[in-house]
């Protein structure tokens, strides 16, 4: 129990929407703890991305404190208090399995398929999964409970499994992901206790649902450590299990243009996030199944069937085979293909078709995505066509229609010459 005058978390720091759902369920005669991230980050001093609340009254105790309430989920059953776009996660303290059944169901591997047993505080500390996440904030008398050391832990930059890691790692193999995400996250070492499984356990992520896997490949790749996250994957053997058409290519090139792009890829997304740019799962993904699509349509090329319809064909194979493992929403494939499709399309710049181009609504992603790959290959065309695309964009129209006539073409839009319709014979005189 570390006191309120010894931890330095101020209720200034929460914000006020968790603190009104801490103090209802206090009134309301509950346990209420602020805990995981939030405490975490705060003792950090870092700014909480979310704050979530633990509690020893069920979800439906919750729902009937709170009209702004609603459940949610089967795996861990959950209440979202909602306060307009700002969320507050509450749940409920977990307790031990003692058998499976209605509640509690694990598969032949250990991992927890459900998981809605209740318990104690004590309990529920044993259930997180690293010493820094199992930090309690005590609204009743703003202490902090730290069952595992994790206090210690934040001082070392060390992270560490509550447990044996093995187990930990069957019950929900998605903190091995965790456990690379948190440590580039917080700039923290994994504790060789909980790294030394990982690479025998990697196959395990192919027991996840790929839906599962979709999220946190945006927790990963996109959050401002992408590149960091992408090369501890690798070298804990997390990558493969996750995109093995890609791993198949690195370790057949391991320093060839397809590590290339994904890291220049990744470090670009780093960038912008950390900018507080915009990014887009559509670019993230165009730039990680580029090499795949292109080598299978140049299979199909191969074979006889035209570029166009084998591109389309190719874009299609391995969209499939990628969501075998981590799934693809439509509403990001969709942008991703016209992207790849684009790429064939901006070496074709004579006439009216350089300017076409520019009115394409995907158009800029497509033009930095040239860039990209131009980086990657170091091949003197697309470096031409890249730079050409660059100084066509910065110049006034005059001077993109020189560009344009300087390729053969003189920019502009030919009109088709009508066709005359046959005279009509009916007015003739047969003399």
């Amino acid at each position: 129990m570390i006191p309120r005058k010894q931890h330095g978390i101020s209720r200034d720091d929460i914000s006020e929407n968790a603190l009104k759902v801490l103090y209802r369920l206090h009134k309301g005669g509950f346990e209420a703890y602020l805990v995981g991230g939030g405490v975490r980050d705060l003792l950090l001093r870092h700014q909480p991305k979310d704050f979530d609340i633990a509690t020893n009254a069920t979800p439906e105790q919750v729902r009937r404190l709170f009209r702004n309430c609603r459940l949610v989920g089967r795996r861990f059953r959950l209440a979202h208090i909602l306060f307009g776009r700002d969320i507050i996660e509450v749940a409920t303290l977990r307790g031990h399995h003692q058998e499976t059944g209605k509640h509690a169901k694990q598969d032949d591997s250990g991992r927890l398929l459900r998981d809605n047993v209740y318990g104690t505080i004590d309990e529920d500390a044993e259930r997180r999964d690293f010493t820094v996440n199992g930090l309690y904030y005590d609204i009743s008398d703003f202490s902090v409970r730290d069952y595992f050391g994790g206090m210690e832990d934040l001082k070392a930059r060390r992270l560490r499994l509550i447990g044996d890691p093995a187990t930990r790692y069957r019950e929900d193999p998605v903190r091995m992901i965790r456990a690379v995400r948190f440590a580039t996250k917080l700039d923290f070492t994994i504790d060789k206790s909980a790294a030394k499984p990982i690479p025998a356990m990697a196959n395990l992520l192919n027991t996840i649902p790929p839906a599962r896997l979709f999220e946190e490949t945006l927790k990963l790749l996109m959050s401002g450590k992408g590149l960091d996250n992408f090369r501890m994957m690798r070298e804990l053997g997390l990558w493969g299990p996750m995109f093995p058409m890609q791993e198949k290519q690195l370790a057949r090139s391991p320093e060839g243009k397809e590590l290339r792009l994904i890291e220049a890829m990744l470090k670009n997304t780093d960038d912008r996030v950390n900018a507080d740019m915009p990014v887009t799962p559509a670019f993230l993904y165009a730039a990680l199944l580029w090499y795949v699509v292109e080598e299978k349509a140049e299979a199909k090329c191969q074979r006889g069937i035209a570029p166009f319809d084998a591109l389309t064909a190719a874009c299609g194979e391995a969209i499939s085979s990628q969501c075998k493992t981590v799934s693809l929403p439509r509403r990001f494939t969709t942008p991703a293909q016209e992207i790849w499709q684009l790429q064939g399309r901006l070496d074709k710049r004579s006439g009216a078709r350089a300017f076409r181009l520019m009115e394409h609504p995907r158009f800029r992603a497509a033009y930095d995505f040239l860039l990209l790959r131009a980086e990657a290959e170091q091949d003197q065309e697309l470096l031409e066509l890249s730079r050409w695309w660059t100084r066509f964009q910065e110049c006034d129209e005059q001077a993109q229609r020189q560009m344009v006539r300087a390729l053969g073409g003189d920019g502009r839009r030919r009109r088709k010459p009508r066709r005359r319709k046959p005279r009509s014979d009916s007015g003739k005189s047969d003399d």
